[in-house]
């Protein structure tokens, strides 16, 4: 493997420690592997867990796994892209031979799975370092607060080159994760009802996904004003601001004729949200639950509400779709005037800032942010 090359990225040395932007060392791609330039990177949750110790990883690390960009060079065997396209990374590559990948749920790929718990390239190493030579992990298998990184051609999808990498960047994680949930994980139907607990990005897109689903009724739940104002525009038909004082689960219920909703969606990843989600569903309801919590969470479920009322309680991770297949599907009903991704970007940054973008993430902020690089 040749010489690497230096590069800018946003290094965590250590949780709850701020994020340090500084010049790395990134490996050429090696056989099966791309290279690519990151032009936009998603400012998500899903990093701040890590970043806050609730999700432990090896350190350092190099954040990210949202984003779009263009292959700057390629591996030998590579033959899915070539250098110059443009492609949005997968977060959890799937290798496409496996059981999961085989069955339509490459989410669960176990070399995916691998990837994202011990932050190595399927051969054991990574493709970060720093100056003097210490490796740095990867996050997702695509660390997209670099701006040059190395990851496995199966950890990127190519895309048509004249959409715009912001909007593709968007559609990378919270659009696939929010809409797939509606669609492939939940089902949700004509005249069906929805809760939608947490409006970041991720729940406006199970908004978004639940008035294209032609759901009747759709509820937008959250603590910040700001958010419930841009669920009206992505299609909610009532809000509810869960100021603190305000019994959620008895308004969601009051708001539905005292029945409760046929699907909630838990998008924030809070053992609060997540019983509240599922007592606002309704007999023979489907509660879903897209956020990510610390690996020991558990929530208190009512086994006899479970039984007795024949309730669904379930997990949804990027959508239980299929990122090769769905996420040009989703550039293109966007392109269809069918999907809305314009109201979804509030805030954009250099990477410079990227604390400054975490900060305001942390403090509700923004819907959805990106790092932008020039």
């Amino acid at each position: 493997m040749s010489q690497p090359q230096e590069t800018l990225a946003a290094v965590l040395y250590e949780a709850r420690t701020p994020l340090r932007v500084e010049t790395v060392q990134v490996l050429p791609p090696g056989l099966g592997e791309i290279q690519v330039q990151i032009k936009a990177a998603g400012v998500c949750h899903s990093d701040l867990h890590v970043m806050k110790g609730d999700q432990p990883l090896g350190m350092p690390i190099i954040l990210g796994h949202e984003g779009a960009g263009v292959v700057v060079a390629i591996g030998a065997g590579v033959t899915s892209v070539e250098v110059g396209d443009h492609v949005i990374p997968i977060w959890r590559m799937s290798c496409g031979s496996c059981e999961y990948c085989l069955g339509g749920r490459p989410a669960l790929c176990e070399v995916g799975t691998r990837m994202r718990f011990t932050g190595r390239m399927p051969d054991g190493k990574t493709r970060f370092q720093t100056g003097e030579g210490r490796e740095i992990l990867h996050y997702a298998g695509v660390s997209t607060f670099s701006k040059l990184t190395t990851m496995p051609e199966g950890a990127a999808v190519k895309i048509d080159p004249g959409f715009p990498l912001e909007k593709a960047a968007l559609i990378g994680c919270g659009v696939i994760t929010g809409v797939g949930a509606v669609f492939a994980s939940a089902g949700v139907g004509l005249g069906d009802t929805v809760a939608v607990f947490g409006c970041g990005g991720i729940g406006l897109n199970i908004v978004q996904g639940a008035a294209m689903a032609g759901a009747r009724q759709i509820i937008a739940v959250d603590t910040v004003p700001m958010k419930l104002d841009i669920a009206r525009v992505m299609g909610a038909t009532h809000t509810l601001h869960a100021d603190g004082t305000t019994d959620t689960v008895a308004a969601v219920r009051e708001m539905t004729g005292g029945l409760g909703v046929d699907f909630g969606f838990e998008a924030v990843g809070l053992v609060e949200t997540i019983e509240q989600a599922y007592d606002a569903t309704r007999k023979g309801g489907t509660t879903v639950v897209v956020g990510i919590t610390p690996p020991e969470t558990k929530a208190r479920i009512n086994v006899n509400a479970l039984l007795y009322a024949e309730k669904t309680l379930k997990g949804s991770l990027y959508g239980s779709l299929r990122p090769r297949i769905d996420l040009p599907r989703l550039i293109a009903m966007h392109e269809a005037g069918r999907l809305q991704l314009d109201a979804l970007l509030t805030h954009r940054w250099p990477l410079e800032e990227i604390n400054e973008a975490y900060v305001a993430l942390e403090l509700g902020e923004v819907a959805r942010g990106l790092i932008i690089n020039e």
